[in-house]
């Protein structure tokens, strides 16, 4: 129940972290009293949401001070400070100096915590895992979901007539890409890596990059994205990570496990590999074994 009731609270703080809500109002959207919020977060995180709440906006605050030139008063409003002076006092007894020597001289941003819950820029959190997830877990899940998706498909499949199991399949325009080309799979290829890889790393991804891309682009953004995605993964499973939150703001907040979201990578790559594999089969390139890695895993 306490684990429960803290993913929900994460979620409704990575939603409120703009909206300056009171603690009484936090707990409400998590269906629950002040007091009975504050002890289950407390028991979960060794902090109380409202402290939580105050170090989060606070560690925003001195990375707005770095990459963002509006005045220190733009930055205290932000954070929920009436005033200059308030946020002065918060920010110095948290990061032991004013907030404009801190920007003239900055030191760490994330400020010590025993919750391990931090700003993640650009605007959302990051949740250390509770309990140790191995990468043979994380293969495990994978094959799980394998055999139980095929399990529903086939339950699915068995309301369809003889005719429709027989009929060759067309790429649907409700699949997870409208009208691909080999120039756009590529590209989404390479983006999906650079689009993760920036979430990890605290940065926005620029889409527009993606729109009639040259394969020379994709190329060059691969050489950089590529290996600096694998080593983030091949870090996450050595420290044995793979549960580690990763909430993404948005309309709506989302919040993924870093082994989700590499078996999400992994699952929608393979269905765009096999289409370009396939495309590029027919365009006469023949060498690709229809990127299957049953060869390069041995």
């Amino acid at each position: 129940m306490t684990t429960d009731v803290f993913a929900a609270f994460v979620s409704v703080l990575a939603d409120a972290l703009d909206d300056h809500a009171t603690s009484d109002e936090l707990a409400g959207r998590v269906g629950l009293s002040r007091s009975h919020l504050d002890r289950m977060v407390e028991a979960a995180a060794g902090e109380r949401p409202g402290q939580l709440r105050r170090r989060i906006l606070l560690e925003r605050a001195a990375y707005r001070l770095l990459t963002e030139g509006g005045s220190i008063l733009d930055v205290a409003v932000e954070a929920g400070y009436g005033s200059h002076e308030a946020f002065t006092r918060a920010f110095a007894r948290a990061y032991g100096v004013p907030p404009g020597q801190w920007r003239g001289r900055p030191d760490r941003i994330r400020l010590e915590a025993s919750s391990g819950i931090h700003f993640h820029p650009p605007n959302g959190l990051r949740v250390p895992a509770r309990d140790e997830v191995s990468s043979m877990d994380l293969v495990r899940s994978m094959i799980d979901h394998h055999v139980w998706l095929l399990g529903q498909m086939l339950q699915q499949a068995a309301r369809l007539t003889d005719e429709q199991l027989d009929r060759r399949i067309e790429i649907s325009v409700e699949g997870i890409d409208a009208e691909p080309t080999v120039r756009s799979l590529l590209s989404r290829l390479v983006g999906q890596l650079g689009m993760w890889h920036a979430n990890l790393a605290g940065q926005e991804y620029d889409f527009s990059v993606e729109q009639g891309e040259s394969v020379q682009s994709m190329r060059r953004r691969l050489d950089v994205v590529g290996p600096a995605f694998a080593g983030e993964v091949g870090d996450l499973c050595t420290a044995n990570r793979p549960d580690e939150l990763i909430v993404c703001p948005g309309d709506s907040v989302e919040v993924y496990t870093a082994g989700g979201m590499i078996a999400h990578v992994l699952t929608f790559a393979a269905y765009r590999r096999t289409l370009v594999a396939g495309a590029l089969h027919d365009a006469g390139c023949e060498d690709l074994d229809s990127g299957d890695p049953i060869r390069w895993i041995s």
